[in-house]
């Protein structure tokens, strides 16, 4: 696979600035380059560009390169950048100590153009491949929302910190009204589009703090923290009233909405997701193009 230029970015690392000047000629026409002279540089401009590769040398001032990559390998943001140790260092227990730690390769010096090039090339090319791969496991491939699979994967922590920090947490299930019925009038290829519509306008309507995910066929979810029942139910109606006058395609469109907020006697996602969708489920009962609340004893007794 050839890379785009400008397409990746490698963060140089070294305290030398000859063999910065040395890699950066070599890889700036392929990639963008940063630059850093210290092991705490690296690490802020790591978590502020997040960079597709660093390549890092092992012996500087403070922070050696050893200990850097070890902090960056430490932290969620950080994690999954690559590292390639380029360094004087040429015994063999240095390069296994490097790998060890969470590096991917390991350049000694001199510096020889052509094998910095194929290597820094063949793992940004990893990285990217990677990248692709996660995003697509995470996402749904015809609205580019998350899908059911990732909100599974994360609402756990999610419920742990609504609890722990005492904050309200409120998932809302949204069904499109009479969907098979737009699917046999107007074909699938139309019923995708009003499924990609809808999603975009889902998505531009949360906040970046709220969760968006196409949960299944017509159905999504939006998990919404921090964020109590009567502000979910506020920011429902807004967006079904917006819902039913868009008219994607000029086709009229509605949708019924579920929500319910955490309470003490949900085990976990399940059962607040279950008392959501008999929320939706009345919603659907009630003729549709509506919102439903799940009040159990302890809301109500907080709202009225």
């Amino acid at each position: 696979m050839i890379l785009e230029p400008k397409q990746s970015t490698v963060l140089i690392v070294d305290d030398a600035p000859s063999n910065i000047r040395v890699m950066a000629a070599v890889l700036q026409e392929q990639h963008r380059v940063k630059t850093a002279m210290s092991g705490q540089q690296c690490i802020e401009m790591a978590i502020k560009y997040k960079p597709d590769l660093i390549l890092l040398d092992i012996e500087m001032p403070g922070l050696s390169g050893y200990q850097v990559c070890e902090e960056l390998k430490s932290m969620d943001e950080t994690r999954d950048i690559p590292i390639i140790f380029v360094t004087g260092r040429v015994n063999i227990e240095d390069e296994e100590m490097g790998l060890r730690i969470g590096a991917v390769d390991y350049i000694t010096k001199p510096i020889r153009p052509v094998i910095l090039s194929a290597r820094v090339d063949t793992h940004v090319t990893l990285k990217r491949q990677q990248d692709r791969l996660i995003k697509m496991a995470m996402h749904d491939q015809l609205t580019g929302l998350f899908n059911r699979h990732y909100m599974l994967e994360i609402v756990g922590q999610k419920l742990a910190r609504a609890r722990r920090h005492k904050t309200p947490l409120t998932v809302m299930l949204i069904d499109i009204d009479h969907f098979k019925k737009i699917n046999d009038t107007h074909g699938h290829i139309v019923g995708d589009q009003i499924l990609e519509h809808v999603g975009q306008f889902l998505f531009e309507q949360c906040r970046v703090e709220d969760t968006v995910a196409r949960f299944g066929g017509e159905e999504f979810v939006v998990l919404m923290e921090p964020c109590g029942l009567n502000q979910a139910h506020y920011k429902a109606e807004l967006m079904r009233d917006e819902l039913s006058r868009l008219t994607p395609l000029d086709i009229d469109l509605t949708v019924s909405i579920g929500i319910a907020e955490l309470n003490d006697d949900d085990n976990g996602f399940s059962t607040l997701l279950k008392r959501a969708d008999d929320a939706l489920y009345n919603a659907k009962e009630s003729g549709r193009n509506c919102t439903v609340l799940s009040h159990t004893p302890e809301l109500l007794a907080r709202i009225s």
